[in-house]
């Protein structure tokens, strides 16, 4: 008996051989939950994560920060005579751009993606009071064409550099949403159906398609049966957002999340510190790109008014030895919110080392002087001090919060801390300009990307625009209007240089915004996931899905 049973067990496959769990599913970890599920309101990154899987845009920035074909057959060009230059109505230099889209597109319930669901979006768009974003694509796309179902011409009143990409313009299904956005323009941004009947499968275009949502907590992708393009490994993704940063890695170690999405994941310093601890449990990636941490100041307060009062803040603050101290240097000190492997860069920018002398000095000769308790105090008795806001549960961001709040009152000047869940905080404070003094958060943008929506004063998001537009801090300058305006018009990328310096100058002098560092995002996947690309700008690696592979 001993002897026959030996030799059916030579007869089974070996034991890893059968072992291997089936993998259909996946969950992913994240640290915000969308404040909305509209592709062309609002930007906000948990949502450009979850819709990344869901929606494909026409074209888009690679791993490479190359931009490439996603939706259409080709990048149109001057020499393939997709674009071409000509004068507008009104005898400005302009351009005729057209996309030939992939025939195969559709959406989740079967129905092509055609010329109208973009004529329907830019028609959208143009109307202001819909409130889409940003409104400076919408306001100089003049006229909209189309030779045929797959095919969208759109006629610019200005020749940009980036004219072949159309960012983070989206098609919507117009047979759901015409009809309700001409029932009330307005109110449309909260109407919509990607509001109201979010798991409509008809409302997504891209491999998978949102098929249930847990308001705050998750969001269920499941395959789009009508995709045509590469098939997905996973048959079911879920996200799960979990807002505190202790509790997402706790979720993590015990198995309740696969992996953490970089983009929107633990912070740098937690993730050093889980990998010393865990070692190779999971396999960790860090990667740099075009996340700028900052904090955005209002303007309209009078304590913040005074550049001064700007420049001695961030003199006070000591961004070096937070990187060190937090990060272990891995990330970099920013001067500016254009990263240094960006084209545009300028090295020879105004910096602000760590300098309390300096900042005292400046906040003297504003009028602001020492009072009772250490703040600082004006002529009139009012006291240097605002509101300091950021996402409630990062625990990076209250930690830097709690350090920089200490470093402003060794020179006199107080930060009241007063948190938000990001949902709130980013869709309702920010997004309407109600935060009172400082909001730290960050922004992701796209290679050599113009910095109009956060800087240009015709972006002030005001209720009239229906908060449009991302310039949260009401900065105004003509001068720095007129390089945001000149910067796109110039297509040699050398003679764009001297604009983007003469730019980057003028706002580093200004300070709307306290500049911190550029972030590296902390990828931590399971070993058994392959494939996953992080990009290190706003086409998420959500993006590539189709290229996730199970080892």
């Amino acid at each position: 008996m001993r002897h026959l049973l030996a030799a059916l067990l030579l007869l089974l496959p070996p034991l890893a051989a059968t072992a291997q769990p089936s993998r259909d599913s996946l969950t992913i970890g994240l640290s915000q939950y969308p404040s909305n599920f509209h592709p062309n309101i609002e930007n906000m990154a948990a949502k450009a994560y979850a819709l990344g899987f869901a929606l494909h845009p026409v074209t888009a920035y690679d791993a490479e920060w190359k931009q490439v074909c996603i939706a259409c057959t080709r990048l149109p060009s001057l020499e393939n005579g997709d674009a071409t230059l000509e004068t507008t109505p009104d005898g400005k230099p302009g351009i005729r751009v057209t996309w030939q889209l992939r025939q195969d597109w559709k959406w989740g319930d079967g129905t092509p993606v055609t010329a109208e669901d973009f004529r329907f979006a830019w028609e959208a768009g143009r109307a202001f009071e819909t409130g889409f974003g940003p409104a400076e694509f919408y306001r100089s796309a003049y006229a909209f064409e189309s030779g045929g179902p797959h095919s969208i011409t759109l006629r610019f009143d200005k020749v940009t550099y980036d004219y072949a990409g159309l960012g983070q313009f989206q098609p919507l299904p117009a047979r759901i949403e015409r009809p309700i956005w001409e029932a009330d323009k307005a109110g449309y941004r909260v109407r919509s159906a990607y509001e109201t009947d979010t798991t409509n499968p008809a409302l997504y275009n891209g491999p998978y398609r949102i098929a249930a949502v847990q308001p705050g907590a998750g969001v269920t992708l499941e395959r789009n049966p009508h995709w045509s393009g590469p098939a997905p490994a996973f048959n079911r993704i879920q996200l799960r957002m979990v807002e505190n940063s202790a509790a997402l890695e706790a979720q993590l170690l015990s198995g309740q999340v696969d992996m953490i999405a970089g983009e929107l994941g633990l912070p740098l310093e937690q993730a050093t510190a889980l990998q010393r601890r865990t070692g190779d449990r999971f396999r960790f990636h860090y990667n740099p790109g075009l996340t700028y941490e900052h904090i955005d100041l209002n303007l309209e307060n009078p304590v913040l008014a005074d550049r001064r009062v700007r420049q001695a803040l961030l003199l006070a603050a000591d961004r070096a030895q937070i990187v060190a101290r937090l990060f272990g240097g891995r990330q970099e000190v920013a001067h500016g919110g254009i990263h240094p492997r960006d084209a545009g860069f300028d090295p020879a920018i105004p910096q602000y080392p760590f300098d309390p002398a300096r900042a005292r000095a400046l906040l003297d000769e504003a009028g602001w002087k020492p009072g009772a308790g250490g703040i600082r105090r004006n002529a009139d008795g009012e006291a240097l001090a605002f509101d300091f806001m950021t996402t409630a549960g990062n625990r990076t961001r209250e930690q830097v919060q709690q350090i920089l709040a200490g470093m402003w009152k060794a020179v006199g000047a107080e930060a009241r801390i007063r948190n938000e869940p990001p949902r709130v905080f980013f869709a309702e404070t920010v997004s309407k300009r109600r935060y009172g003094g400082a909001a730290m958060f960050a922004w992701i943008s796209s290679p050599e990307s113009v910095p109009r929506t956060t800087l240009h004063s015709d972006e002030i998001a005001t209720a009239a625009r229906n908060w449009s537009g991302q310039n949260y801090t009401g900065y105004r300058d003509a001068e720095v209007d007129r390089l945001i305006e000149a910067l796109p018009l110039e297509l040699d990328a050398e003679k764009r240089l001297p604009l983007w310096s003469a730019l980057q100058r003028r706002v580093a002098t200004d300070l709307p915004a306290l500049p911190l560092w550029h972030r590296s995002d902390a990828h931590v996947w399971p070993h058994w996931l392959e494939g996953v690309m992080p990009t290190g700008h706003q086409n998420y690696s959500s993006l590539w899905v189709t290229q996730w592979r199970v080892r």
